[in-house]
């Protein structure tokens, strides 16, 4: 068993002074060898970290002392320190950016005006109930649509948006208003996204929204792959990607020949590096390493590689 583990964590609570939470939280992660990646805003705190499992729960232990992150939220996965590049701790207008920092209203209970937090199990009892009465529960992903490509909810909503930027842009552009008198469940990977997301959707109109509490990560642990969710959890480190069982489908499709695959690359041209979906043979050649439109290398470049 390794004795390295990733912490995967938030809280909402108002903090009136971020910077010495940035100084106290980069103290505490170089005190015990972690790396990752911390957002802290006058709204709370979003961290990724890893390291020795020891030294990841003292964090985690010593973090929950202050008053308003008691109740952190907190996924463990496999992993540790060498899967960030560094550590980063940093002082930001919304530990999510969604481009939206005025609107988001938060108190010691954490966000004002979100959605229904649910459970895995109250998530699989809301969906029967509804079922049983002819009803359909919308699930929406409140991630990166790059994200969705390689897992999701079975029949999902997946919005067209590359970054939660996007989002705002795409609730008010009217794709989505038959669904404002359905059940909405929102889904992220650990639920801090879609925090804000279901509050932005209360805000405009969209009358019974729910949020997956826990994100992906808390219903893969309770459900592995026997429920809703099917193929694997896109995650923001060297990973890449994860799979909650052996019997995880894979639901990408290479970018170059349509061959199944759950693993991402930078297109190989220096101008582009754009992330996409290779397989591993694809994934091997510079010259197909490439994205199928506008980044095509010309003969002579492409003659120049086979020949190296």
């Amino acid at each position: 068993m390794s004795t390295n583990r990733i912490a995967l964590y938030y809280a909402f609570t108002p903090l009136p002074d971020p910077e010495a939470i940035r100084l106290w939280q980069r103290a505490l992660c170089e005190k015990w060898g972690l790396r990752g990646r911390i957002l802290i805003s006058k709204d709370g705190i979003n961290g990724t970290v890893g390291g020795e499992v020891a030294a990841v729960k003292q964090y985690v232990r010593t973090t929950r002392e202050y008053p308003g992150f008691t109740g952190l939220d907190v996924k463990w996965s496999d992993g540790g320190a060498e899967d960030f590049p560094r550590l980063s701790v940093k002082v930001r207008d919304e530990i999510v950016s969604f481009g939206a920092p005025g609107e988001l209203v938060v108190d010691e209970s954490g966000v004002v005006g979100g959605g229904k937090h649910l459970a895995p199990e109250e998530v699989h009892a809301l969906v029967d109930a509804r079922r049983a009465a002819g009803e359909e529960v919308v699930f929406f992903d409140g991630r990166n649509a790059l994200e969705a490509q390689i897992g999701r909810f079975k029949g999902a909503v997946v919005p067209d948006v590359r970054t939660t930027h996007d989002f705002v842009r795409e609730l008010e552009s009217g794709k989505y208003d038959d669904l404002k008198d359905k059940p909405v469940v929102t889904y992220c990977t650990g639920g801090i996204r879609c925090e804000v997301l279901s509050s932005l959707m209360v805000n405009r109109g969209f009358r019974e929204v729910y949020q997956l509490d826990g994100g992906i990560v808390r219903y893969g642990e309770t459900y592995r792959d026997r429920g809703l969710w099917e193929g694997s959890l896109y995650v923001f480190d060297k990973r890449m990607h994860l799979e909650f069982s052996d019997d995880a489908v894979t639901l990408g499709r290479c970018v170059r020949c349509e061959a199944p695959t759950n693993t991402f690359a930078n297109c190989s041209n220096p101008e582009c590096r754009n992330l996409t979906l290779y397989c591993e043979g694809c994934a091997a050649d510079p010259v197909t390493l490439r994205c199928p439109q506008g980044c095509e290398p010309d003969e002579a470049e492409a003659t120049a590689v086979g020949a190296a």
